[in-house]
């Protein structure tokens, strides 16, 4: 296999086991966040949500030169499901498919930024017209939107800033604005924007999820809830004041990728009954943030043992746990098709023999294969062959990934004097190994 159909194939099982992290990542934050915020706060489950990223930045740690301990079967099965994918057509074929596929997810995560990009780029043309308002409280600037259904929203993601409606004034009272001011001031304070992009580049990685664009959804909807759960924190007496606001302003519209705004699709309900909820005392605060470090330190070291196939160590792995390869064979000699279509079950040390007969006077080939572990994820096939051509043994080898086809090709050809080939003396094996039988 050439180089560049390796780095295609490296590319496609990297993606393949970060679309596993993310999956088993967002299915416990879907499960977890709920119950983390009836019992730590909305603040704590709105955390969980850095459970993917993290869990995806685990598949990339370095492993130990020292083998880690063996992996249960199914972990292997499922990470080295792409190298072991059947393949029907010839090796160019073979090498297309993957090709094919990694394109595809390119031209499908291009599109998902390139609308991202427009809808980010159409709000800011909104904003043509807006005026600069003194907040001198705080150190974020405030812009008053030229209509009443552009704000409030926090914009941005390295500089943010806060937008509020034309009719802010008029809208709301003065206890009101002030609690927007301090909802939007908190989103720009934690840095919600850098978040909202880092959600955004999530859902472009996985554009072809369903779970991704859910997760959008629920990311954005925790995030409000913490956001109302922190301005309300040290103000218990005005949440009816804040229930108010929202009912102002659940009507507001916008498509803003990367920034925080007040959504019509947001649960107002949901929002108001938990304003109604007793904030956790500081105890459960930090005991939700001890769980969270536990569930985040759990998950990442099954990452990270998970990814140790991929990470050039998937054949050795999996010696520890399948104590036998499948060989598949294609051998023709002389340059004729191939005679032998053979498929064998081999055991580590064990060979497969064969004995194929040439054009006389020459001597019948002799081959044995055996199949053995290698670095980067591959397996070797290791060759001993004698007789045709050969004055002496060889021991020919070649390195391939589980499932892919790779050629050993051995002998001589001869020319006529206008250099057509006049005579075919090789043998020829195209072999195909697997974990497992």
């Amino acid at each position: 296999m050439s180089s560049p159909d390796n780095l295609v194939q490296a590319w496609i099982g990297l993606g393949w086991l970060w679309l596993l992290v993310f999956t088993l990542a967002t299915c416990l934050v879907g499960v977890l966040r709920r119950p983390c915020r009836a019992w730590l706060g909305a603040e704590r489950a709105y955390q969980l949500w850095l459970l993917p990223p993290l869990a995806l930045l685990a598949t990339r740690i370095p492993h130990p030169a020292a083998a880690l301990p063996p992996l249960p079967p199914v972990v292997l099965t499922l990470t080295a499901m792409p190298h072991a994918l059947p393949v029907a057509a010839g090796p160019s074929m073979q090498a297309g498919w993957p090709a094919g596929l990694l394109v595809l997810w390119l031209l499908g995560a291009f599109g998902v930024c390139v609308v991202s990009w427009q809808a980010q780029r159409r709000y800011r043309r909104g904003l043509a017209g807006a005026e600069r308002m003194q907040a001198p409280s705080l150190r974020w600037p405030v812009w008053r939107s030229p209509d009443r259904a552009t704000g409030p929203a926090t914009v941005g993601a390295w500089r943010p800033c806060i937008v509020l409606p034309v009719d802010f004034e008029t809208r709301y009272d003065e206890c009101e604005r002030t609690l927007i001011l301090a909802h939007e001031a908190c989103h720009a304070r934690r840095g919600d924007g850098r978040w909202m992009l880092c959600a955004q580049v999530l859902v472009a990685m996985f554009w072809f999820h369903p779970l991704a664009w859910w997760a959008l959804r629920a990311f954005r909807r925790d995030q409000e809830l913490a956001c109302d759960a922190a301005v309300l924190r040290d103000r218990h007496g005005q949440r009816r004041t804040y229930a108010q606001a929202m009912l102002k302003t659940q009507w507001a519209t916008c498509a803003l990728p990367v920034g925080c705004c007040w959504l019509p699709h947001h649960p107002i309900t949901e929002r108001i009954a938990m304003l109604n909820r007793n904030q956790p005392s500081l105890v459960r605060r930090r005991a939700g943030a001890a769980f969270l470090a536990l569930i985040t330190a759990s998950l990442a070291g099954v990452v990270f043992a998970a990814s140790q196939p991929s990470s050039g160590m998937e054949a050795k792995a999996a010696a520890s746990t399948a104590s036998r390869y499948t060989l598949k064979l294609e051998v023709g000699i002389d340059g004729q098709p191939a005679r032998l279509h053979a498929t064998s079950c081999l055991r580590p040390g064990q060979f497969y023999e064969t004995l194929q007969g040439g054009i006389d006077p020459l001597p019948p080939w002799n081959a044995r294969f055996t199949v053995v572990p290698a670095a980067d994820g591959l397996l070797e096939v290791q060759a001993q062959l004698s007789g045709g051509t050969l004055d002496h043994v060889v021991y020919p080898k070649i390195r391939t990934h589980p499932g892919q086809q790779a050629t050993i090709v051995v002998g001589r050809q001869s020319q006529d004097t206008a250099g057509r080939v006049a005579g075919n003396h090789t043998f020829k094996a195209d072999l195909t190994p697997s974990i497992g039988c």
